[in-house]
């Protein structure tokens, strides 16, 4: 027995069209018309949208520092279903000294039996010598991570010099894999923040301006030319100013295979978010920080132009009380990161597609074809076709509703999009032809994600 979703509107990158879906296991077995088998559930779903399942390149849940996030794999995962997104793909970050291998194990560990939607990793290398070198290629063979990432920021913790960025643009290129980059100069913040701490200048809004955009835009600028000299490909991460994509843009038209991601932060929220007189800025502390709403503009006019590929959300909950709390005397010990993962697709739709900043089509291959496409999942995810995976979501895009923390799945006090109206909403959502949320709300009572093994990434240039 098969599940018939009849009359609703299929829309994929590149087409938009009525017609009916038919699943059976965990595939989509049929797109048509009278695709139904005798026996079938056939659920009507007239006047909605059929989306592939949306999929989140960019997410930390159950990440330990000074604090833990709020979300682990469990309560973000099903936040992640509720907004209609069915696979992620997080940060197996290496300690120092470990070796990736143990870095992976250790995240696989913490996300084993939670994960109500599909996931991978992307592997965020701390500490480089020669065995992670040789390591990289066991990864993309034995165990299907096909990326790796490196910060430029977070001097004395995360970040790796020039040298390091090299070496490892180079390797990725041998085995198979494509890297992300935290573009921020690292030891100019770091100067930065002394100079704002031994001033006084302690509060939350100096979050923001000791990480300028000249910063982001430096170490964008400074990793492309790392990549061209490793002829490599390179993605950029949480892209978030317009100098920064300008020097994205600037590099495709000398030929270089550059992606970028950004994130609904930087197309929906501003820097006014910092113009408080009470802590409750410390909300909206996360890296890079929130810009101008001249580089909102020219995010959206990069989507819209395909000058930007991506949009993740770099979901990094940490509450409020009691974790943002930790910097009330000192903005650089505020945890960095925002929640997000619920409300990506409802966001952009009511803020691109309804705007007509972008178009359904673009809203789709954003939100999931085209980091499918990028980190070795299409078409098995990314696109509804005979033979993918029946991650299917039924989007209403009649109802509106309210975003407030009262009605979320992600498990953190606050929402940064805080009432502001929607208009849209998840119905229902399917993951591998199960249903695993009805009517909005999560259905599936035990984890069924799965570890996605994923291919390698393809040399080519653009």
């Amino acid at each position: 027995m098969g599940i018939v979703l009849t009359g609703g509107t299929i829309v994929t990158a590149v087409d938009c069209y009525q017609a009916d879906v038919r699943l059976a296991g965990e595939k989509i077995v049929a797109i048509g018309r009278d695709v139904s088998q005798a026996e079938d559930n056939v659920i009507t779903v007239e006047g909605c949208y059929l989306l592939p399942g949306g999929l989140d390149p960019h997410t930390h849940f159950e990440l330990e520092g000074v604090t833990t996030t709020a979300d682990d794999f469990a309560s973000g995962t099903a936040a992640a279903l509720t907004g209609g997104t069915t696979t992620i793909l997080d940060f197996a970050t290496q300690s120092k000294g470990e070796t990736l291998a143990q870095a992976l194990a250790n995240w696989q560990s913490k996300a084993a039996g939670k994960c109500f939607a599909d996931f991978g990793f992307h592997l965020a290398i701390t500490d480089w010598n020669q065995e992670v070198c040789r390591e990289m290629q066991r990864l993309v063979v034995e165990d299907g991570i096909s990326s790796f990432k490196l910060y430029m920021a977070y001097k004395h913790n995360l970040q790796v010099d020039d040298g390091i960025i090299l070496q490892a643009l180079k390797r990725s290129r041998e085995v198979g894999a494509l890297i992300g980059f935290h573009c921020e100069n690292g030891d100019v913040i770091d100067v930065l923040i002394q100079e704002a701490r031994s001033q006084g200048k302690r509060s939350p809004r100096f979050h923001a301006l000791t990480r300028p955009a000249a910063v982001e835009r430096e170490a964008t600028a400074r990793v492309i030319t790392l990549a061209e000299l490793a002829d490599a490909p390179v993605y950029i991460v949480h892209l978030s100013c317009a100098g920064a994509l300008q020097e994205v843009i600037a590099a495709r038209a000398r030929g270089l295979e550059v992606y970028a991601e950004t994130c609904p932060q930087y197309l929906i929220l501003d820097e006014s978010c910092y113009d408080t007189e009470d802590f409750s800025a410390a909300k909206y502390v996360l890296s890079p920080p929130l810009r101008s709403t001249y580089d909102q503009a020219v995010l959206w006019n990069g989507l819209r132009t395909g000058a930007l590929d991506t949009i993740g959300t770099d979901h990094c909950s940490f509450n409020y009380e009691g974790q943002k709390e930790l910097g009330r005397e000192d903005f650089s010990k505020i945890p960095n990161g925002i929640p997000g993962v619920e409300n990506r697709l409802g966001l952009l739709y009511t803020y691109g597609v309804l705007t007509g900043k972008i178009n359904l089509q673009q809203w789709v291959a954003f939100t999931s074809t085209n980091a499918a496409k990028l980190f070795g999942l299409f078409p098995r995810k990314g696109t509804l076709a005979v033979g993918s995976d029946a991650d299917i979501v039924v989007w209403d895009p009649r109802q509106s509703s309210t975003i407030t923390v009262s009605q979320q799945t992600q498990r953190v006090d606050y929402n940064p999009y805080e009432g502001l109206p929607q208009t849209g909403k998840v119905e229902q959502v399917f993951l591998r032809g199960q249903q695993v949320v009805a009517q909005g709300k999560l259905c599936s009572k035990e984890p069924q994600g799965q570890y996605l093994f994923r291919k390698p990434f393809p040399t080519r240039k653009v």
